[in-house]
């Protein structure tokens, strides 16, 4: 048994314990073992905490069956259990305050893939968003084959995005609002499963999480915060697809939506996006693509099988070099993972990918993310 995990799993459970106090006790010490080891005389170990942290504390011993049980019951069910200090958390949603501690997944797509797009919007689906769904998904998964598709499995926008992603063998994630132990709604649990062997499912609550409402709300900043861009497809004045575009807006990710009539009620929270130069108008899977920096995988496939090689940085230093090298293999990068990947610390590491940044090496994207230019 993960150690690590088990303790990260029991902090989530403390009670009274807020998620500002979890983040600032794993940065400060390092890990959740280190948190554990220390539960009991955690003013010594962290002397700015507040006495009232090392009563809630000593509660973390009583959390860990319940923990034990649910690791227990995700190596049966093949759910992998990802804490915030794992390598396999998606380096995304780390970069956000509110990143949950606590992460389960079961599935096949890499959450630390390239290119990863939220698609969500109205449960009350009309034909044009089924349409609007269907040409740009065909269109993206010609031009990005590659690209994952994250939506909340909601009734309309949201199963219909996941739909034609599969139909267009793109693989989609969705984001639960409960534990992998159940589908809501009972209705998409066709398919939820293909979904698992082309895609797969993710969520911050153990199984046996009742089905609440206010976990929905809660579930939309993992839609937002998971990807590299958020597109509304259809919303009407007020809906939860709103609030995930300005949790987007708010990480610092692109945002878009797609334009509707203005008499079209399901269009009216879009239009108002659009208005407002909250979200770039997207019509198109081209320009949406074009908007990313996204190249196109078929025009980049033809260039390596002609042979086509350039020596694009001739007066790069090693170090440099190092960093062109990093991103040529993994295309998009947050600046710790590169630090780790070349061993450059990243206090100079920032400085060198401004300077990057100023020749036109490299570019700076939503999320902290860097990728040749």
């Amino acid at each position: 048994m993960n150690k690590e995990t088990l303790y990260m799993m029991a902090l989530t459970r403390v009670p009274k314990l807020n998620h500002a106090q979890q983040r600032m006790l794993l940065e400060t010490l390092g890990s959740a073992t280190a948190v554990y080891e220390h539960r009991r005389d955690i003013l010594d170990a962290v002397p700015d905490a507040i006495p009232a942290l090392r009563d809630n504390l000593v509660l973390m011993d009583s959390c860990l069956p319940r923990c034990e049980e649910e690791m227990a019951w995700a190596e049966r069910n093949r759910v992998e259990c990802i804490g915030f200090m794992d390598p396999h958390y998606p380096a995304r949603m780390k970069e956000c305050d509110d990143a949950p501690m606590m992460l389960y997944y079961r599935g096949t797509a890499d959450l630390n893939t390239k290119r990863i797009l939220s698609m969500v919007g109205t449960r009350k689906i009309t034909d044009y968003g089924r349409q609007m769904c269907e040409v740009f998904l065909r269109e993206l998964s010609d031009l990005c084959p590659d690209a994952v598709v994250l939506s909340g499995l909601a009734y309309g926008v949201d199963v219909q995005c996941h739909r034609q992603a599969l139909r267009n063998d793109m693989q989609t994630v969705g984001v639960l609002a409960h534990g992998l132990d159940q589908i809501y709604p009972a209705l998409h649990r066709d398919t939820a499963r293909e979904m698992l062997e082309h895609g797969g499912l993710l969520t911050e609550f153990m199984s046996r999480t009742p089905i609440e409402k206010r976990y929905f709300l809660q579930r939309n900043r993992i839609v937002a915060g998971c990807a590299d861009a958020t597109i509304v497809v259809e919303s009407a004045a007020k809906g939860g697809s709103l609030v995930t575009a300005e949790i987007a807006q708010g990480y610092g990710r692109e945002v878009f939506a797609f334009p509707g009539r203005m008499t079209d009620l399901q269009s009216e929270g879009c239009n108002r996006l659009i208005a407002n130069n909250t979200a770039g108008l997207v019509t198109c899977a081209e320009d949406f693509a074009k908007a990313m920096g996204w190249q196109n995988d078929k025009a980049m496939k033809k260039q390596l099988k002609e042979g086509v090689q350039q020596d694009l940085f001739p007066s790069l230093s090693p170090e440099e070099t190092l960093v062109v090298e990093t991103l040529r293999n993994k295309e998009r990068l947050q600046l710790n993972l590169i630090s780790v990947a070349t061993g450059i610390p990243a206090g100079t590491l920032s400085g060198m990918l401004f300077t990057m940044e100023m020749r036109g090496i490299v570019r700076m994207l939503p999320g902290g993310m860097y990728r040749l230019s």
